[in-house]
């Protein structure tokens, strides 16, 4: 009789153990993987972005020495498949929940978003990617990703150029319309990050750079440039204040 209940209180102990341990589980959720996997897929974007290139659409405009449209549109048109991306690093706070990796693929050859092949003599790529599940927490991320395109913009406008209308009337000594319009479009690839960060105020920055010898080596073209790399710095913000100063 004693054997048989000490038999139950095992089996309920057992029972019980188990039940915890799988609550337990429960509790943990799937927020921290969907995290680190946006984070490896954003990576790997930048990854896609530098190596086979993007396509940038910009427009900028100034009304009265006044900024009124600042305006940025991607459109990546690469169908190549990536093989070999490694995630060498993987961080992830809890408390924001927000992930961040660093990816990496070395490649021999590519063909990138214009259709021209290009050796890269097993090259190593490396770029780092951030994500979240939790809105409330991705402003910083969208800044971040905000001031990337800034930069992609800044260094097509410095290698390819951009074209600039102004229209200025003054009437009586006055000043009566100021309109200067700016627009770029352009391809570019190879480009990397050497910087990037937030500022005490939440905007992001990243420093971007172009090594145009090396890339003028790949093309099997001269670029034209006064040195041998290009660097620029993009600007993201977190809070759209300028919406809210001209209500």
């Amino acid at each position: 009789m004693l054997a048989h209940r000490n038999l139950n209180i095992s089996v309920f102990l057992l029972a019980f153990f188990l039940v915890a341990g799988l609550e337990g589980m429960a509790l943990a959720g799937n927020k921290r993987i969907m995290s680190i996997n946006a984070a490896r897929v954003t990576a790997e974007r930048a990854l896609v972005e530098t190596v086979y290139g993007l396509k940038l659409r910009a427009t900028e405009e100034v009304q009265d020495m006044i900024a009124t449209n600042f305006e940025g549109k991607t459109e990546s048109k690469t169908s190549a498949m990536m093989k070999g991306v490694k995630f060498e690093e993987m961080v992830y706070d809890p408390q924001k929940d927000i992930a961040k990796t660093v990816a990496s693929v070395t490649l021999t050859e590519i063909t990138n978003v214009n259709g021209d092949t290009i050796p890269l003599g097993n090259k190593t790529f490396r770029r780092v990617g951030f994500g979240t599940s939790s809105p409330e927490t991705a402003g910083p991320l969208k800044a971040m990703r905000a001031a990337e395109i800034d930069a992609y913009k800044q260094l097509m406008k410095q290698l390819v150029g951009f074209q600039l209308e102004s229209q200025t009337t003054v009437e009586n000594y006055m000043l009566t319309s100021d309109i200067i319009r700016t627009k770029v479009m352009a391809t570019l690839f190879m480009a990397e990050i050497s910087e990037y960060g937030w500022t005490k105020e939440g905007d992001a920055y990243v420093k971007m750079v172009l090594n145009i010898k090396d890339v003028s080596e790949m093309l099997g073209e001269n670029l034209v440039s006064d040195s041998e790399t290009l660097e620029v710095e993009g600007w993201g913000a977190q809070q759209d204040d300028y919406k809210k100063a001209k209500k």
